[in-house]
């Protein structure tokens, strides 16, 4: 049996694709960890505008990765995984934004 992937999220531990000009885009990227700092991979990450409204949703990467392409501002990314939830605030200017979610 073959599994159509063509609605599935990205791959988020892929490399941005060549056509990404980080002059013009916003990219959110980070990691979800545990508080004994282990990644937590198949986390879902949740991206919310300042007034809490879902905006996006992905699933980690086994490593733990995840990415959103946003418009600058402020977003609380909410992780929901099997070592617990957390959330965190990031500032998201042109260009890429590093930040992690610690869930537990």
């Amino acid at each position: 049996m073959t599994v159509d992937q063509s609605c599935a999220a990205p791959d988020q531990a892929a490399p941005l694709p060549a056509s990404v000009d980080l002059e013009k885009e916003t990219v959110i990227t980070g990691t979800v960890t545990a508080t004994d700092g282990t990644v937590v991979g198949g986390a879902y990450v949740r991206l919310l505008d300042a007034t809490g409204e879902f905006a996006a949703e992905v699933v980690t990467s086994p490593a733990g990765q995840f990415r959103f392409f946003a418009a600058p501002g402020t977003w609380t990314l909410r992780a929901l995984s099997r070592h617990g939830n957390g959330d965190t605030t990031v500032t998201a200017v042109r260009g890429i934004t590093e930040t992690g979610v610690r869930v537990g």
